[in-house]
C-alpha cells in the first residue's frame, strides 16, 4: 500500500466519524438514525469495555476491535476513530493554513503518563469510575459539544428562525433553549482550551501524556505486527518526517522511533522523499526505544497509595442534598434518581462516564448533568432534574444512546414499567389545604393516574391522592406542581429501581345528574 494512500484513508475515515459524532450530539431535532449511534460509539474504547463488563455480550466489544487493529498497525484508534484526537487535528490544520508549524523529537513524559494510567486503574478496581469520567477522551469531547457547541448551535437557529419570520419565511423551526450547567461548562471550556493549547503548541501531546487510552494503546502497540521504521538504506537524514511528526516520537538522531508514542497519521510517510520511512514487520531487531524514565517504579507506587487516599477521603464526602434550597417543611431526597434502564444507582455510578449523550439527546431536557446530587464522585454524571422537566412515559431514547452500559436499552413497553421513585405528597405545601384553592395539576400530568383527585370531607375539596405502587416516578407531578417556592408534591427516588404494578381502570362511582348538570 503507498505511504499517500495510507494518509487519505487516514483522513477520509477520520472526518467521516468526527462529522457523525457531531451529527449525534448535536441533533436537535432527534433525527440521527439509531444505526449511526450504534456503530459510531461502537468503537469508542472506554465506553465499549465499560458496556461489555455490564452486558458481557459481542455486541458490545467493540475496544476487542480496538485492540485487534492495535496489535496489528499501532495506534490506528488515536487518528481515525477517536473524536477528541480528531479535533486536535482539525486544530493543527488550522494552523498549518495560517503559519505551517515545524515539529522536532519530544522526550516521553512516561512518569506522567504511565502514573495517570496507573491511577485510573486503580480508581476503577477500588469502585469509582471518577478516573475515568475525567479523563476518557470521547466523554470530553461529547461535554466540549453538549456544554459549549450545542448551546451556541441553539442560539444561531432561533435567532434564524426569527430574521426570516420577519420576511415571512417559516422553513426553519425554533428550538427550545437548553439549560446551561456551569459546572460542566467551566469544565469543558478548561479541557477545551487545554488541549488547544498543546495541539497548536507540541501536536498530539495531551494523547501522549494525559490521555489514558492513548497510554494503554501506546503500550499494546509495542507488540504491533507492523511499525513505522527508519530504513537506513534509504535514509538521506532530510528531517523532513521529524518536522511534520504531530508525536514529536521520531529520533534521527539516534535513529529510532518512540512507536508507542505514534499516532498512525502517516504523515512522516507522505514527507520522505525516498523510502526512508516506511511500514515494516514489527518484530524486526533495531535499536531499542527507551519508554521509561529512572524511578518510575517508585512514582507508580507513590501514585497509587495517592489515588487510594484520594478515593478514600471523596467516597467519605459523599452526603445527601437537599432538592429543595428552602422549604417550609424540609424535602431531603435519599436518593437521587437515576435514568429508566440504569437498574440501579451503584450500576449506574459505576458505568457512566459523563459524555453527556443522553443528555444531548433527551427530547423534554429533563436529563442534567449532577452537581452533589450523587456525591463529589458522580460530578457531571446525568440525573433526572424534575425541577426543569420530567420524563416521557414512552421514551426509550437515553438507554438507545448510551454507549458505556450504563444505561441498558429499553422496550417502550418495559420502559413503562419500571419504577425510578415514588410520588410523595406534602399536605402542608399544597394549595387545595393552605388556601382552599382547587388544583389537581398533578393529577392531570400523572400518566398511570398513581396520582388521583379524591374528595376529603375535611375541606370539602378534591385533593391528591398517591398510590405508590403504579407510581414510576416520571416526575410528571412534580414539574406540573404550580406551588411557590415549594413544591407540595415530589419524587423520592429507588436506589434499586423496581417493578411498578400496572395502572388499574378507576371506575367512576360519583352519580352525576344529568338533568341538573347537563353543560348545554
Amino acid at each position: 500500500m503507498k505511504p499517500h494512500f495510507l494518509k487519505r484513508v487516514r483522513v477520509f475515515v477520520s472526518l467521516t466519524f468526527f462529522a457523525a459524532f457531531s451529527a449525534l450530539f448535536l441533533d436537535m431535532g432527534n433525527s440521527v438514525p439509531d444505526l449511526i449511534s450504534d456503530y459510531v460509539v461502537y468503537f469508542q474504547f472506554l465506553p465499549s469495555l465499560l458496556k461489555f463488563l455490564s452486558a458481557g455480550t459481542l455486541a458490545a466489544a467493540g475496544f476487542i476491535f480496538v485492540i485487534f487493529l492495535t496489535l496489528l498497525f499501532g495506534r490506528v484508534y488515536c487518528s481515525f476513530l477517536c473524536p477528541l484526537g480528531v479535533l486536535q487535528d482539525v486544530f493543527i490544520f488550522a494552523r498549518n493554513k495560517t503559519r505551517k508549524i515545524t515539529y522536532a523529537f519530544q522526550h516521553a513524559f512516561s512518569r506522567t503518563r504511565y502514573g495517570i494510567l496507573t491511577g485510573v486503574i486503580l480508581v476503577f478496581i477500588s469502585g469509582s469510575i471518577t478516573g475515568i469520567t475525567l479523563t476518557d477522551p470521547y466523554s470530553h469531547f461529547g461535554r466540549i459539544l453538549t456544554h459549549i457547541i450545542r448551546p451556541a448551535a441553539v442560539w444561531m437557529n432561533n435567532a434564524l428562525v426569527f430574521s426570516l419570520a420577519k420576511i415571512n419565511v417559516y422553513a426553519v423551526y425554533p428550538v427550545e433553549s437548553v439549560k446551561l450547567s456551569y459546572l460542566p461548562l467551566f469544565f469543558s471550556l478548561a479541557v477545551l482550551a487545554l488541549i488547544l493549547w498543546m495541539s497548536l503548541s507540541c501536536g498530539r501531546l495531551y494523547c501522549n501524556t494525559l490521555c489514558p487510552v492513548g497510554t494503554f494503546l501506546g503500550f499494546l502497540s509495542g507488540f504491533s505486527v507492523f511499525k513505522i521504521r527508519f530504513n537506513a538504506g534509504e535514509c538521506i537524514h532530510c528531517r523532513a518526517c521529524e518536522k511534520v511528526c504531530k508525536a514529536g516520537c521520531m529520533d534521527l538522531k539516534n535513529n529510532v522511533i518512540d512507536f508507542s508514542r505514534c499516532v498512525a497519521c502517516y504523515n512522516c510517510l507522505k514527507a520522505c522523499p525516498t523510502s526512508g520511512v516506511a511500514y515494516q514487520w514489527g518484530f524486526k531487531k533495531t535499536a531499542p526505544v527507551v519508554i521509561g524514565d529512572a524511578g518510575k517504579r517508585n512514582f507508580l507506587l507513590q501514585t497509587a497509595a495517592f489515588f487510594f487516599a484520594s478515593v478514600s477521603s471523596l467516597a467519605g464526602a459523599q452526603r445527601e442534598i437537599e432538592i429543595y434550597r428552602s422549604s417550609t417543611v424540609p424535602v431531603t431526597s435519599k436518593t437521587a434518581i437515576t435514568p429508566p434502564g440504569s437498574v440501579s444507582l451503584k450500576n449506574f455510578s459505576n458505568r457512566c462516564t459523563a459524555c453527556q449523550l443522553c443528555v444531548a439527546a433527551c427530547p423534554t431536557r429533563v436529563l442534567q448533568p449532577a452537581n452533589l446530587e450523587y456525591g463529589l464522585l458522580g460530578v457531571m454524571q446525568p440525573r433526572m432534574d424534575y425541577k426543569l422537566s420530567y420524563c416521557n412515559y414512552d421514551c426509550v431514547i437515553c438507554s438507545a444512546v448510551c454507549p458505556t452500559g450504563a444505561i441498558l436499552p429499553q422496550h417502550p413497553n418495559t420502559k413503562k414499567l419500571i419504577q425510578l421513585g415514588r410520588a410523595k405528597f406534602i399536605r402542608k405545601n399544597c394549595v387545595v389545604y393552605t388556601q382552599k384553592t382547587d388544583c389537581g395539576a398533578c393529577a392531570e400530568h400523572c400518566p398511570t393516574k398513581a396520582v388521583r383527585m379524591v374528595f376529603d370531607k375535611e375541606i370539602r375539596k378534591h385533593a391528591p391522592k398517591i398510590d405508590e405502587s403504579i407510581c414510576v416516578g416520571c416526575g410528571a407531578c412534580e414539574f406540573a406542581c404550580p406551588t411557590k417556592p415549594y413544591k407540595s408534591i415530589y419524587v423520592e427516588g429507588n436506589a434499586v429501581h423496581v417493578a411498578a404494578e400496572k395502572a388499574r381502570e378507576v371506575k367512576i362511582t360519583e352519580k352525576v345528574d344529568l338533568k341538573e348538570d347537563f353543560p348545554f
